[in-house]
């Protein structure tokens, strides 16, 4: 049976409080929730054709249906031993990825039931996990501050670097072009690399440092037509930076009242998402800073969140 919500905008939330929402964009209305029992939720990702949403928490992630109105997960994923802190899908959606605390890296083929086909190990906890537009690469940051690429025809790592001593990494950005590469860490430092095609692979080539928060950054993310970085952070503010200026300071989204974990980009990257501790998600018009919507019904920290407004 096909649900009436076959909406064009998929927005969705989750945290703390064991649930996921999903909301109508423009009038800031929760026309779904479904529970996620026994865990918080770290990390949504929604599926490039817009059937499926992943979120995942400790030591699983849980595949749901976009379009039918049920609560019990279409799949779930078992195999991390730890919290799962970052998911994604191929862009044709024949496999995902996981990221965890346990220090492993997993692909899932999603044409499969049984569990992962590979893992990688990182040797330190997870923190994030971003998949390259060529979709044979998946470049993650950890806990101890390492930058690995994933080769995935070559099954290994196949570069590493570490930007900032022992500093862990809490976010990795690619811009859709594969032009950039950035990452955030718990100084609230972003560095900002160019791209370069090198004989073995991707090289990461110093473009940028960024001191761009006072305290941790909880997620760096380019926007889709490579104009903007966002940054966001434990000081309660989502900053905008102007790529093709250098990186210059283009505003500053004040609004939320505790820390800010996660945002997302409209695909015109005219707008954005954010989630925060509290309890709000709030959606952002970016050529004056305005906040357009406030979304509220989470009990307590809202801590990701996922947007596919693609047409």
């Amino acid at each position: 049976m096909t649900s009436r919500y076959q909406h064009s905008v998929v927005l969705c939330t989750a945290g703390y409080d064991h649930t996921i929402k999903f909301w109508e964009a423009p009038a800031g209305k929760c026309y779904r929730t479904i529970n996620f029992a026994d865990s918080q939720v770290n990390q949504l990702a929604i599926t490039p054709d817009k059937q499926y949403l992943a979120a995942v928490g400790n030591c699983h992630a849980r595949l749901f249906d976009v379009m039918k109105d049920v609560a019990v997960p279409v799949r779930t994923f078992n195999g991390h031993s730890g919290n799962v802190t970052a998911v994604g899908f191929q862009k044709d959606r024949k496999w995902m990825f996981t990221g965890s605390e346990d220090g492993t890296l997993k692909i899932w083929d999603m044409r499969q039931r049984s569990g992962f086909q590979r893992s990688y190990p990182s040797k330190a906890a997870i923190n994030t996990a971003v998949l390259h537009p060529n979709q044979g690469e998946i470049i993650s940051g950890d806990e101890d501050g390492n930058i690995r690429v994933w080769d995935l025809t070559a099954n290994a790592c196949s570069y590493e670097l570490v930007p900032d001593g022992k500093c862990a990494i809490r976010s990795i950005t690619i811009a859709p072009d594969a032009s950039l590469v950035m990452a955030a860490n718990n100084r609230g430092t972003c560095f900002i690399w160019k791209l370069n095609e090198g004989q073995g692979g991707n090289v990461f080539q110093p473009l940028h440092k960024i001191e761009a928060h006072d305290t941790y950054c909880l997620k760096a993310l380019i926007s889709p037509d490579v104009k903007y970085l966002a940054t966001t952070s434990a000081d309660k503010t989502i900053k905008i930076w102007n790529i093709s200026k250098k990186f210059e300071l283009e505003k500053t989204l004040v609004g939320h009242q505790r820390w800010v974990w996660d945002c997302c980009f409209s695909a015109d990257s005219q707008y954005l998402v954010s989630a925060s501790s509290d309890m709000t998600s709030k959606l952002w018009k970016l050529s004056n800073g305005g906040i357009l919507m406030e979304y509220k019904g989470h009990q307590k920290a809202v801590t990701c969140v996922a947007l596919n407004d693609n047409n």
